[in-house]
């Protein structure tokens, strides 16, 4: 098959957005600060698109990507990474499942080589299919059934909050639909969700951009295109008033309760959801932050506190609907009501006066820091391109994001604290069950 890339999209960043004839959409992004290169396949599927009874196989998926491909045997990628003073990981998210590598700039073509081959044809087999399956559990095991509040609140809450099974089920993986896996189902997911045009190839770093072109149109121009799959929508109402649940965790030393709300559309309203963002770092970032001086250091109600906008901790991560969160860890003198109740009372102070400019001013300062720090490493900056391509449909996002959190303005923090709503949300309690 002959392919070619289209022409160039040049962005102030130096970023230039490609697409191959066979639909994979590339990014290269030159940054001549240090001598290594980072490159990134992010591939659109993740927990809420893997098939009803198959709860995990997204997960699973990813690790078999990683047990040989069309050219190479079993560990081969790892010793060819790590030969040449690289390093390499994959992770399944919500929306999205990403491999990645960073190596010295001299090995580009290798990185290529290796991601193009496993795009292109990973080796599934009984054996590997059987490994992993055990592997995926002894993680599972390791990760959240061994450890004391595993899963909360990012698998224990969505239940609560959510009805559809995409959105609901345990993505992370049940050891039942697991173990029922079969190679018909590995081939089917590959075919269906690792279409060349369902992916998403980022290269960054110590890069000459039409160098980078040719070697990604020689290592992924001939991988075949195929149907991309539709994407459906995850939508689903809102609660129509507060739902309560509870769990008993053997291994928490102390009880513990999540709040979960819906944030605004990230496709449709933006600024509204960046507003939660800040709302969020606020509410628990630093010792200075409005809960953790009302429930840590006055009312003295909770050990911990954090909130988030995003159910996995980071905002922007995911497709609508996505979960503002906060969490607790209490005391088991503490009623659970008392802690809701002396949130509620934040929230709404928040929600009439919104903060102060000084307030959001630090705030917002801080965030900005902490991301041009984070963005500082190639790792960190290539695997927000690349989602921030794929999920919100502009990996300049990526780098706007510090501008754009510090132009948001009190009012909006304001609206974003009333949005929080008691009659629209989950709250989940976590119960010691005796466990050292």
């Amino acid at each position: 098959m002959t392919s070619s890339l289209t022409a160039p999209n040049r962005a102030d960043s130096g970023l230039q957005r490609r697409v191959l004839d066979n639909g994979l959409r590339v990014l290269l992004v030159p940054d001549p600060a240090a001598p290594v290169v980072g490159v990134a396949v992010h591939v659109d599927v993740g927990f809420r698109s893997e098939p009803e009874g198959r709860t995990g196989f997204a997960h699973l998926f990813e690790h078999l990507m990683f047990q040989g491909s069309e050219s190479l045997e079993k560990l081969a990628h790892f010793r060819h990474v790590q030969s040449s003073g690289g390093v390499f990981n994959g992770s399944t998210h919500q929306d999205y499942t990403n491999y990645f590598e960073v190596l010295p700039s001299a090995a580009l073509e290798r990185a290529l080589f290796l991601e193009a081959d496993r795009l292109r044809a990973p080796r599934l087999t009984q054996e590997n299919l059987r490994n992993q399956v055990d592997v995926v559990k002894e993680e599972i095991r390791l990760n959240v059934l061994n450890r004391p509040y595993g899963g909360f609140p990012w698998i224990l809450l969505p239940p609560v909050l959510y009805d559809t099974y995409p959105n609901a089920h345990n993505g992370y993986g049940d050891f039942t639909d697991l173990e029922q896996a079969d190679l018909d189902d590995a081939a089917a997911f590959f075919d269906a969700y690792y279409a060349p045009g369902n992916a998403v190839l980022t290269v960054v770093g110590d890069i000459d951009v039409d160098d980078a072109a040719t070697l990604v149109e020689k290592h992924f121009g001939d991988i075949p295109a195929r149907p991309v799959p539709s994407r459906p929508s995850f939508a689903e109402p809102p609660p129509d008033g507060e739902r309560r649940d509870a769990v008993v965790d053997a291994h928490a030393p102390l009880p513990a309760l999540a709040l979960g709300y819906r944030l605004p559309d990230p496709a449709n309203d933006l600024d509204g959801y960046l507003a939660h963002a800040v709302l969020a770092s606020l509410l628990t970032d630093g010792e200075a932050a409005r809960l953790t001086q009302r429930l840590v250091y006055g009312d003295q109600l909770v050990t911990d506190v954090s909130a988030s906008a995003g159910l996995m901790g980071a905002p922007l991560d995911a497709r609508d609907p996505d979960t503002f969160t906060i969490t607790a860890v209490h005391p088991a003198t503490v009623d659970t009501d008392r802690v809701v109740a002396a949130v509620d009372d934040e929230l709404a102070r928040l929600a009439a006066r919104g903060p102060d400019a000084e307030e959001l001013r630090r705030v917002t300062a801080r965030w900005a820091s902490s991301l041009h720090r984070e963005h500082d490493r190639l790792m960190s900056r290539m695997l927000a391109l690349g989602s921030a391509e794929l999920v919100q449909g502009r990996a300049e996002l990526a780098d706007e994001l510090p501008g754009r959190l510090a132009a948001v303005e009190p009012a909006a923090v304001a609206a974003a604290a009333g949005a929080l709503r008691p009659d629209a949300r989950a709250i989940l309690t976590v119960t010691p069950g005796g466990g050292q």
